[in-house]
């Protein structure tokens, strides 16, 4: 009982009933937390019983979910023509009872992202997501912004990250959500591209170097580089570069880098153990895709680390992730033999 009386407990008889000066609400997918004005934090379980709990089935008729300025979730009674803060599911939770992760993995190989999601609430977080109109960066937009996550389509054809916009508000027609031209096959591209985004003056939590292309035929970009080594890695390199300083101000902040398992099947260093800058961007005649591809997936991985090196001690991490063994999107587009063999894999492997 002391221990309760200086927690500020022993006030309320029930053991649902909120002490004073705390109060209930809902994030925007459902799950409940508790707000203790007098600490000014908040927190998912009760601050009596511990419990987790989320709201059951659908607002009732004639009630509508808003978000205000603050990024916090109220509700519009239209009939009766009031509002509130107070989640009109409340009276009806249910309690949720999580698994215990286990100290070595929380998630695995099966998880959604709306799992690796569940009960969080990202208003007022801006991401930057590039070759967001379709595949891995598509679902990963749309799942942010059902979050609540202010989110910027990079793509390289405006039309088509306009068409991934207009997708994702069908499924809730107050997504932040927005298409920018971003073009990694060209550095001015990626300059102006930083220039516009700047001009917003937002913050920006979480870059997503997602776009990427496989199995190209070997072309230079309009800078003289090999396409695949620019799209995949410099180009990226020079985004972050140049949003480098908006990230540190953003801080806490994130980098991630989408890269691939395939990075252990190739080298870029010479016979004497020095960097080969020729293999990098090579020539047509030592081209070959596989490759090409793989060892940029290398230099994503060494300049994620890098990068998390320079940047975590400001508050901005940096993570290279391996996505999946050929997920079936349209990645595999450049050859029809490729395409094959992602059709044939489709079955074992995880969906996007």
């Amino acid at each position: 009982m002391a221990a309760l009386k200086y927690a500020g407990l022993e006030d309320t008889d029930s053991e649902e009933e909120l002490p004073p000066g705390w109060e209930e609400r809902t994030t925007k997918d459902g799950w409940v937390y508790y707000a203790n004005h007098l600490e000014e934090k908040t927190q998912w379980e009760h601050p009596k019983s511990g419990k987790r709990k989320r709201v059951a089935g659908d607002l009732p008729y004639g009630w509508e979910q808003e978000t205000d300025e603050n990024g916090q979730v109220y509700f519009v009674d239209h009939i009766n023509k009031r509002t509130t803060y107070l989640d009109p599911r409340l009276a009806f939770t249910v309690e949720d009872n999580p698994v215990k992760p286990t100290t070595r993995q929380k998630y695995d190989g099966n998880s959604t992202a709306m799992e690796i999601l569940q009960g969080r609430d990202l208003s007022g977080k801006v991401v930057i997501i590039t070759g967001a109109n379709s595949g891995i960066g598509f679902e990963t937009a749309k799942s942010l912004a059902l979050h609540g996550a202010c989110v910027i389509l990079a793509c390289r054809s405006l039309a088509r990250g306009k068409d991934a916009v207009q997708r994702i508000l069908e499924e809730w027609h107050k997504a932040k959500v927005e298409a920018m031209t971003l073009d990694l096959a060209s550095l001015q591209s990626v300059q102006h591209f930083a220039e516009a985004f700047k001009s917003k003056n937002l913050p920006l939590h979480v870059l997503i170097c997602n776009a990427a292309v496989f199995g190209a035929p070997w072309s230079l970009t309009e800078d003289g580089l090999e396409s695949t080594f620019q799209v995949n890695h410099l180009g990226h390199f020079y985004l972050v570069q140049l949003l480098e300083d908006v990230l540190r101000q953003s801080s806490p902040a994130r980098v991630v880098v989408v890269s691939s398992e395939s990075h252990r099947f190739t080298e870029i260093k010479d016979s004497s153990g020095k960097l080969d800058f020729s293999l990098l961007s090579p020539s047509k005649k030592e081209y070959w895709a596989m490759l090409a591809y793989n060892r940029s997936k290398l230099c994503n991985i060494l300049f994620s680390n890098e990068l998390n090196r320079r940047l975590s001690p400001h508050g901005v991490t940096s993570n290279s992730v391996h996505p999946g063994n050929m997920i079936y999107s349209s990645i595999h587009r450049n050859w029809w033999v490729y395409t094959l063999l992602f059709t044939l894999a489709r079955p074992f492997t995880k969906s996007m």
